[in-house]
């Protein structure tokens, strides 16, 4: 991927590890546009840097997808860079019948969403130099968190997904997947205070510093993942499984 002169699309842009993307491609000269459900957090980023442009879309939504997807085309037609960002997380108790539309709910926005986006704009990626595919995965695709089991698993789905992108468009899109690890975001309540979880700027700095390698990895990884993304390579799954739930349940009872 190339680091400036780019049009680039991020969903969930309007906080986070979205905002944070969006902030610092602006700042090396790419054309930035986001995209979130939340007009008043959209305008928040618009007003703070002159230059990005802001849609609202609701990547729960087929429809709104799709017209989202000919409208921003239309109005941005040198668009080359997707960053599928999006996404929720919502622990759950698995041991007893229970109402699942909170998991149906993140199964929609961070499997469908993705690739509902992807299909309505690859058409036009493909026409596109330098065009690319991010995806936000998380260490927890590969190693799962127990209280939260639907979210670990689409994000499991979500690597799998690229890697067969990344196979099916060779030559013509590269696909770069994006792979945190706990970060302090507002993605769960308290998680951005969290002790033990890494900084949001520190984890901003070091994947800015992985994308401005030349060739851009097909894996952004931070030295803090690898912890989660070779546990099973390095065969150490079980134990890492304990820890990282030991490690994840410490952190939020030392916050109640």
């Amino acid at each position: 991927m190339k680091p400036s002169g780019n049009t680039i699309l991020i969903t969930g842009g309007a906080s986070g590890i979205g905002r944070e993307l969006a902030e610092r491609f602006h700042a090396q000269g790419n054309t930035v546009i986001i995209a979130g459900r939340r007009r008043e957090r959209l305008d928040e980023v618009t007003a703070a840097h002159d230059g990005i442009v802001a849609y609202v879309l609701d990547v729960e939504n087929k429809a709104d997808i799709e017209a989202f997807a000919v409208k921003v085309v239309a109005e941005h037609p040198d668009l080359n860079v997707l960053v599928n960002n999006a996404g929720i997380m919502t622990a759950e108790d698995v041991t007893q019948s229970r109402d699942l539309s909170d998991a149906e709910a993140m199964v929609t926005t961070n499997l469908l969403g993705p690739i509902r986006l992807t299909n309505a704009l690859i058409e036009h990626l493909v026409t596109k130099p330098h065009a690319a595919v991010i995806n936000l995965s998380s260490g927890l695709a590969f190693v799962p968190l127990v209280s939260t089991p639907t979210y670990s698993a689409t994000k499991a789905a979500i690597h799998s997904y690229t890697v067969s992108l990344r196979a099916a468009l060779k030559g013509q899109v590269e696909v770069i997947e994006l792979v945190p690890p706990a970060v302090q975001t507002e993605l769960t309540p308290g998680q951005s205070t969290r002790a033990g979880y890494m900084p949001l700027n520190a984890f901003m700095d070091e994947v800015m510093t992985l994308f401005a390698q030349q060739p851009t990895p097909q894996e952004i990884l931070v030295d803090r993942v690898g912890f989660l993304r070779f546990a099973e390579a390095e065969k150490r799954f079980d134990q890492t499984l304990t820890a990282l739930n030991d490690l994840v349940r410490r952190a939020h009872a030392d916050q109640t």
